[in-house]
């Protein structure tokens, strides 16, 4: 699948790290430091995660240049759906107008945009059809505004991709351990434990991380091997890579995971500074971001990769336009010219970059 659009939607809301600081009784510089957090958007009472997840997928429809009728399916990756039934995607695909689509919620915590991919290849490539895949989450609701560990990290946000059938993705892993599924836990409200007011006093409806340091170890470990594999299932190498996309988790795990991975600040897409931590909204939210400033241009090779509670792990590596400018991977990779398969990718081209230069799509 080639991606053809993008969009992402923010609340106007924005809480900056001081006034955490202040709130939880830190020193000053104590968020910024151990995060990279400068700000988090928040969504405001009357936003729910479907209001952030339409809004993204308004603009990666509009910026595809694709019919809304013309989406296959939707895959709404969110670990905070509107409700916990019916799930939030059919109502999501509703308001957007995708009347012969398929929808449903991915609960893959941090890791859902790339396992939401991945599905969502698989269904576009089979059927010939454009899908949508959006990452959208209302964290703020989900965590404990007195705890330090979660309250000056997590944020809310939406992104969202079109995609079509065409070579552009080039190689996927998705992972998992369950053996250490209570590491990011949110213990009340599923069959284990039901809601209760009981739970809801102790504070057992929050999320919580069990050990932040044993937590960051393994996600820096677990984060640069789902790069690696994907790289090596894709025939390339690090040094092919144009921007390392990583779900923004934060600051000091990003960098140390770069350097495991073998790719430096100079080539990786990093907004945890301005967007927080949003889980899986992260990865297609620093997409736009890093569209907008124009550092994604056509034929650049692209790797995404995620750890999220479960635990869960993926990887991704992608060619914008499926053409690689590497010369060393576009040898690896036999690629010699675009390819023309599809009508959709055909007629969207040209939408993404609005018809400049640096527009994602050949035109020709």
């Amino acid at each position: 699948m080639k991606l053809i659009g993008i969009g992402s939607a923010l609340p106007e809301r924005r809480v900056r790290s001081d006034e955490t600081e202040r709130a939880l009784g830190l020193e000053a510089g104590w968020v910024a430091k151990r995060t990279g957090v400068h700000a988090r958007p928040v969504a405001a009472p009357q936003e729910a995660t479907s209001d952030l997840a339409v809004c993204a997928g308004q603009r990666a429809l509009l910026d595809a240049g694709v019919k809304p009728e013309e989406i296959g399916l939707l895959i709404l990756a969110t670990s905070t759906p509107d409700h916990p039934l019916p799930p939030t995607a059919p109502r999501v695909a509703h308001r957007l107008g995708l009347g012969r689509a398929g929808a449903i919620d991915l609960a893959g915590a941090c890791a859902g945009f790339i396992y939401a991919l991945a599905l969502g290849d698989a269904y576009g490539e089979a059927h010939g059809c454009a899908v949508m895949v959006i990452g959208a989450n209302v964290l703020s609701r989900r965590v404990d505004q007195r705890d330090p560990a979660t309250a000056p990290l997590f944020a809310d946000g939406a992104g969202a991709v079109v995609a079509v059938p065409g070579r552009g993705l080039l190689s996927v892993y998705l992972g998992a351990d369950g053996s250490r599924w209570d590491e990011i836990l949110v213990r009340a409200g599923g069959s284990r434990e039901p809601l209760t007011p009981e739970a809801v006093a102790a504070g057992r409806h929050f999320m919580r991380i069990k050990d932040g340091s044993s937590l960051f170890r393994h996600a820096v470990r677990r984060m640069a091997e789902a790069g690696k594999i994907a790289l090596a299932r894709a025939n390339v190498t690090a040094e092919d890579v144009r921007w390392w996309v990583p779900h923004q988790a934060n600051r000091r795990l990003i960098r140390e995971a770069g350097r495991l991975l073998g790719i430096g600040p100079e080539k990786t897409v990093e907004v945890v500074d301005r967007c927080g931590n949003s889980s899986a909204a992260t990865i297609p939210l620093a997409l736009d971001v890093a569209r907008s400033e124009g550092r994604l241009q056509r034929g650049d090779l692209l790797l995404l990769t995620s750890v999220g509670a479960g635990m869960l792990e993926a990887g991704a590596v992608l060619i914008l336009n499926g053409v690689c400018r590497a010369a060393g991977a576009q040898s690896r990779l036999g690629i010699a010219a675009p390819d023309r398969n599809s009508e959709l990718e055909r007629r969207a081209s040209g939408h993404l970059f609005g018809g400049n230069e640096s527009e994602l799509f050949d035109r020709s």
